[in-house]
């Protein structure tokens, strides 16, 4: 199974741990690192991925967020596909999507993505039939489903 994390994702376990919502999706968020790190997923990174992770002012998150995404990454969408990523991105960006969360979108669909996981509630209303788009908790609540049918 394919999957995208967004760079909020990544930046979640670096948020206010005392807000409980927080706090669970930063232990789904760490669950599925687990699961990426033990060969049970396969993580999608992309230039876009690189380029907002280029932008963070703490250099221990950035590093730590790009050494992760180094190290266990099985598919790299790279700027060479800009130009499908920016056709892809302008059909979501009708529905109201954001430039950027667009292109985070797009990029996950050209790897072929089971799962867009992210963080951002605006980014969660947006629907697909390409990538299914969840929090990490639902994410992690459907993978334990399968588990058990």
């Amino acid at each position: 199974m394919r999957i995208y994390l967004d760079n909020c994702c990544y930046n979640r376990p670096y948020d206010d741990q005392l807000q409980m919502r927080i706090h669970l999706d930063t232990e789904a968020k760490l669950h599925i690192q687990d699961m990426v790190k033990n060969n049970e997923l396969e993580l999608v990174t992309s230039y876009m991925l690189d380029y907002e992770n280029a932008k963070n002012r703490f250099w221990h998150k950035r590093q730590a967020i790009s050494e992760f995404m180094n190290e266990n990454e099985a598919y790299y969408v790279s700027q060479d596909r800009n130009e499908e990523a920016i056709q892809i991105a302008e059909e979501i960006k009708k529905t109201g999507v954001k430039n950027a969360d667009a292109l985070h979108v797009a990029c996950a669909i050209l790897a072929k993505s089971n799962y867009f996981i992210t963080t951002d509630d605006r980014l969660l209303k947006y629907r697909s039939e390409k990538v299914e788009i969840v929090t990490p908790g639902e994410f992690v609540r459907r993978v334990e489903e399968k588990k058990y049918e």
